[in-house]
């Protein structure tokens, strides 16, 4: 299998360091030693430029937001983009000048060929919160110039080459130093510098000069240092203001969202609750953070499904204060279970779709709005079923009586909370109408095991409108009592 490379470069990774690019379009700039590095497409319209002073920029855009470079907030979203990136193969690197390098040979056919992979890492790029270029090529430094330079792609090794032979001698890094030299020789490309004696080139640039170019063209074999996913998962973002939106709280957990995907893609693992956290003003009129839980029913790892969980559940959450910071943990992994994809879709959704559906339901209204029955061992209808959790696992519910269905008397839709006594008129039970009877007795004997004799006859019984309910006659002292049984209404019929 012929190795193919995707590289991913952030061209604005000191600008969105700070503001992820779907932030509001505010004027921002960056600095390095007082003079302007980065700045967003706002401040370039009021006229600001790379290499301009700061009281220039304070006089053309007063109002922008002003900031120094910090290379290790750089180094901390280079990190956490190829974390996130963990799930599209678990080979990648890091490179210089804020490039990611992917090594996608194995993982091509996977997500349906290099168009579609890209798209899906453009799509988490974005969600991520920075601008990216991407390209791909038959080697990882061949790859990491196409990208430093524009969006360009190739598959092939001769096609790679073409496109490198027209790339400024300026993206080699081992060139800096030498560039006066070569421009001097009428050398601005890298298929000019190709052509050049290597034996000379070698005594006047040096040799790591040669190494890189042999590289970018596969003539020389490349290392690589992956990538390693950390055994625990804790991520954390400062926010830029005190935000109490939920929606701009949601879009920055979105972006911790995909880092996690990575690391359950690259552990091979499923989560069963989330811990999420915000953090508010801290000194004197600190703020205890705000922590909310997620559980899910089922342990999943698909970042959509988790990011909707989470959006709901702050959709539901009052913040005592504006947020200041955010953070994600995992909690209660397990091991991830490989999906199975059916030949001809299930109507009605799978037990998958299923659960992702209660799983909103309960994010939305909470785990005691949505329950599930959980049949008991009792013979006693009030008794013989409880509403839990739809939260609870399948495997702590009690086992229902081992009798088959199909051999049970009919029983009604409704029950009632409580059965209501019935009169009796003419030797019949009255409701509404006398009630006939549609069924031979059904007798229930239950509760003398916890002192509480119960006897009981159910019948199925019809009023003058054709309408059926269920009824029983209850012993009160026993079948043998000379008391006068009572009657009640237990349930309806639908």
């Amino acid at each position: 299998m012929s190795p193919l490379w995707i590289a991913v470069h952030l061209p604005l990774l000191p600008l969105e360091a700070f503001r992820p690019n779907w932030l509001d379009e505010a004027p921002a700039v960056v600095f390095e030693r007082e003079r302007v590095t980065a700045l967003s497409a706002p401040a370039r319209a009021l006229g600001v430029q790379e290499g301009m002073r700061r009281g220039g920029v304070q006089l053309l855009a007063p109002q922008a937001l002003l900031q120094e470079r910090d290379p290790l907030r750089e180094q901390g979203l280079l990190e956490q983009t190829a974390l996130a990136l963990l799930q599209y193969t678990p080979q990648v690197t890091l490179a210089p000048d804020a490039c990611v390098l992917l090594d996608v040979s194995a993982s091509l056919r996977l997500f349906g060929g290099m168009r579609a992979l890209c798209r899906k890492i453009g799509v988490t790029i974005a969600r991520l919160g920075v601008s990216a270029t991407l390209s791909s090529g038959v080697t990882a430094t061949g790859a990491w110039m196409l990208a430093r330079y524009g969006n360009v792609r190739t598959l092939r090794s001769r096609s790679l080459q073409r496109r490198l032979d027209r790339l400024p001698v300026v993206l080699l890094s081992a060139a800096q130093a030498h560039l006066e030299w070569l421009h001097g020789l009428g050398c601005r490309q890298l298929g000019q510098l190709r052509r050049l004696p290597r034996p000379g080139l070698q005594r006047r640039c040096g040799r790591a000069l040669l190494d890189m170019l042999d590289r970018a063209y596969g003539d020389l074999p490349e290392l690589h240092e992956w990538v390693v996913a950390p055994p625990v998962f804790k991520a954390r973002v400062e926010l830029p203001d005190r935000i109490e939106h939920t929606d701009i709280l949601a879009a920055y957990a979105q972006g911790l969202l995909v880092q996690l995907a990575g690391w359950l893609a690259a552990r091979q693992l499923s989560i069963k609750q989330l811990h999420l956290w915000l953090e508010h003003e801290r000194g004197r009129q600190a703020v205890a953070p705000t922590e909310l839980r997620i559980a899910l029913s089922v342990p999943a790892w698909q970042e959509d499904h988790l990011h909707t969980l989470v959006k709901e559940k702050l959709a539901r959450s009052s913040l005592p204060a504006p947020a200041i910071a955010l953070g994600l943990a995992a909690e209660e992994l397990q091991a991830m279970q490989a999906a199975s994809e059916l030949l001809f879709p299930e109507p009605g959704g799978s037990p998958e779709d299923h659960q992702r559906l209660l799983e909103l339901l309960v994010a939305r209204l909470g785990a005691d709005k949505v329950r599930q029955a959980a049949p008991r061992a009792d013979h006693r209808p009030e008794i013989a079923n409880r509403w839990c959790s739809v939260m609870q696992p399948a495997t702590t519910l009690p086992a229902p009586l081992a009798t088959d269905p199909a051999r049970l008397p009919p029983r009604p839709l409704w029950l009632l909370e409580e059965p209501l006594p019935l009169r009796m008129q003419q030797h019949k039970p009255f409701y509404r109408t006398p009630l006939e009877f549609t069924s031979p007795p059904e007798r229930i004997e239950a509760g003398w095991w916890e002192g509480r004799p119960l006897t009981r006859d159910y019948f199925t019984a019809r009023d003058a409108r054709h309408a059926y309910y269920w009824i029983f006659r209850q012993w009160r002292g026993g079948e043998a009592s000379d008391e006068e049984p009572q009657w009640f209404l237990h349930g309806l019929f639908g």
